[in-house]
């Protein structure tokens, strides 16, 4: 690897080299690095697409597994399928992530399609962090697809962060949960200049004492638009709560649009959105300690964001 090659890394998963244990690393559309160990087996697809199969073993605990994309390269467009399976009482971390570098005028892009397959008493927490630098006119996009199937007991847990340089984004997640299943979903999100970022979220509450807890915090600066869409099914006795939290600045746009759809009258769902602008006594109490309205502004962005 060279040097923007550790440096992107170190941006998307804050790896500074190969890691320990089970990892894959993906650069300009073909596999740079692999490796399994005895927990965690990570294979090629056998169905003729793009992609990995990753296998957790059952009741393995503490496990962590690092599967970052980098693009250095103008002009390509990666898509790959990867396919998560958890075993039974399984715990481990799944840090992902795309870098794009692209000192081009044309387009870069990685769409990941991930589905996971959480068997039942698992646990999964995935970390997933988009970042992309180059040339300003050289459109940098991402179009995740995540799609979960969360089984009884099981707890599946993403941070989802994206803050600066993506052009254009379409982050689609699908999920189902059964008897007592968790998902817990973390949104940070951060657009400047003309960027567009579109995140849609359909989650089915199939089994009795399921829940969803859904929070995005987004920034919107300068003609950066940024649209967020829920849609929270019930179908048992659950509960379902979704929190889109937005900063508008300058001549940006946030759309919210929520939909909750409760089949079961034990079904308990609940969406909540605010968007507005700074406060102007927050700014003045800053300014005051020193701080540039410049600088004011952004230790404000920070603090929302974190």
């Amino acid at each position: 690897m060279d040097k923007l090659d550790t440096e992107l890394l170190f941006k998307i998963a804050e790896l500074h080299g190969i890691p320990e244990g089970s990892y894959n690393i993906r650069k300009d559309g073909k596999s740079l690095a692999r490796s399994s160990d005895s927990d965690v087996e990570i294979l090629p697809r056998t169905d003729g697409k793009e992609g990995i199969d990753i296998f957790v073993k059952a009741g393995i605990k503490n496990k962590s597994v690092h599967i970052p994309v980098i693009l250095t390269k103008g002009g390509l467009l990666d898509t790959v399928y990867n396919d998560f399976y958890i075993g039974k009482g399984a715990e481990v971390t799944i840090i992902a992530g795309c870098g794009i570098h692209n000192d081009t005028c044309g387009e870069s892009r990685h769409d990941g399609v991930h589905t996971f397959h959480l068997e039942e008493g698992s646990s999964v927490r995935y970390i997933e962090r988009h970042y992309a630098e180059g040339n300003a006119e050289g459109k940098k996009a991402f179009n995740p697809v995540t799609r979960a199937f969360v089984k009884n007991g099981a707890t599946l847990y993403m941070e989802a962060t994206q803050l600066g340089g993506v052009t254009d984004t379409d982050r689609a997640m699908t999920a189902t949960l059964y008897k007592n299943a968790r998902l817990i979903v973390k949104e940070k999100i951060l657009t400047s200049g003309t960027e567009r970022a579109i995140t849609r979220f359909r989650v089915t509450l199939a089994g009795e004492g399921s829940s969803v807890d859904v929070v995005s915090r987004s920034v919107a600066r300068d003609n950066s638009y940024q649209s967020f869409i829920s849609d929270v099914i019930g179908k048992n006795r659950c509960f379902g709560h979704v929190e889109c939290d937005g900063i508008l600045l300058d001549n940006a746009r946030i759309l919210s649009t929520p939909k909750i759809d409760a089949k079961s009258p034990e079904a308990s769902l609940v969406h909540e959105a605010a968007v507005g602008k700074i406060a102007g006594d927050q700014l003045i109490k800053l300014m005051t300690l020193g701080l540039s309205e410049k600088e004011a502004e952004d230790t404000i962005i920070k603090g929302f964001l974190n």
